[in-house]
């Protein structure tokens, strides 16, 4: 079982960066591949990253281009998002998952745990 609480999320101008955290608590945390999801109002969850349980590989949505970098500290058991260039399309519900499963790691239905979410808002 894994626990999982994100923070960091807030309300920011264009162009302003953001960092979002993941805590994981459970005793293998360190094992899981790690995603952050998010779902705008009308919209549904979508992929924006994701880190495999050492570090060494990531993945990014296309629309990050650029702008996000997603990291993690097994020491700390903490997962971070990175966000930069924000753009007001970014306003979301942001998600921290997590997986022990093989993969497709951009797809929802492959993580077995959530955390509750964090509001980013991005203004004009």
């Amino acid at each position: 079982q894994v626990q999982l609480v994100e923070s960091g999320g807030g309300l920011v101008q264009a162009g302003d960066s953001l960092r979002l955290s993941c805590a994981a608590s459970g005793r293998t945390a360190s094992a899981y591949a790690m995603g952050w999801f998010r779902q705008a109002p009308g919209k549904e969850r979508e992929f924006v990253a994701g880190i495999n349980s050492r570090g060494s590989g990531t993945l990014y949505a296309n629309f990050v281009e650029g702008r996000f970098t997603i990291s993690r500290d097994n020491a700390e058991n903490t997962v971070l998002l990175q966000m930069g260039s924000l753009k007001p399309e970014d306003t979301a519900v942001y998600y921290c998952a997590a997986t022990n499963k093989v993969g497709p790691f951009r797809l929802a239905r492959s993580y077995d745990y959530w955390g509750q979410g964090t509001q980013v808002t991005v203004s004009l």
